[in-house]
């Protein structure tokens, strides 16, 4: 795997955040092949003994990321204090022991579809890092036929928050007596945002689905059902969005 920063290892290894392993590294807590380690040091823990606190380090899990279908009433958390379900207890016994293994980025309870679970710190912050722009793909009903102009409006980016939204890609796919569906490509992902502009624009939703994160679609997977990324899946969403 290469060297890499310790402070980097330790969090990876899920002893502590990278912030706390500065803190251990500036204490003199962390050893690397008997010596004090000191801030910004790296090493590679296939070929350096690295201790912390005087136990040996564990090595961190292989790089590991799921697509799930996340249900609706499932919370995007690796845990509740309150009890209510979450998307690590839809996971079989050995992928909630998985050191570091979490949501990448959230779908708010009412909502379901696509939602990435990975222990990779670096994929994590690529996709939900407001600089890279990674877009997400919703299916979304709302109440009641908006407008030409309205949906103008939600395209241009409604404001939120006393701040400006970015642009949104909006495609009408289908209208009954009361509801209209609508399929919106959005590369910011501010909380409850979809909801949120929906309600301002006087057309609540009432159902939200996310179908396709960057290149990765959904596709036929079933409501509570998961698979691993294959190593090409991965490359594709770390390359920089279009």
């Amino acid at each position: 795997m290469g060297s890499e920063r310790l402070q980097k290892l330790i969090a990876a290894a899920g002893l502590c955040s990278r912030r706390n392993a500065e803190v251990l590294l500036r204490q003199g807590a962390v050893r690397v092949n008997g010596r004090m380690a000191s801030l910004g040091e790296r090493a590679d823990p296939l070929h350096d003994r690295i201790e912390v606190h005087g136990r040996p380090l564990a090595l961190p899990p292989p790089p590991l990321t799921l697509l799930m279908h996340k249900p609706i009433g499932v919370l995007s958390t690796c845990h509740d204090p309150h009890g209510r379900p979450t998307v690590l207890e839809l996971l079989p016994q050995e992928f909630r022991h998985n050191a570091g293994l979490h949501p990448v980025g959230r779908l708010d309870a009412d909502s379901h579809g696509a939602l990435l679970l990975s222990n990779d710190g670096d994929l994590t912050l690529r996709l939900t890092h407001p600089r890279y722009g990674h877009p997400k793909t919703y299916r979304v009903w709302v109440a009641g036929h908006p407008d030409r102009t309205t949906l103008e409006r939600w395209q241009a980016g409604v404001p939120l928050d006393g701040r400006p939204s970015q642009p949104v890609g909006l495609r009408l796919l289908d209208q009954r007596r009361d509801a209209t569906r609508l399929e919106l490509h959005l590369r910011e992902g501010r909380n409850r945002q979809i909801r949120r502009t929906a309600a301002l624009l006087g057309h609540p939703v009432l159902d939200l689905q996310r179908t396709a994160i960057g290149p990765l679609p959904l596709a036929d997977l079933a409501a509570g059902g998961w698979r691993p990324l294959s190593p090409q899946e991965t490359t594709d969403l770390l390359a920089e969005p279009p």
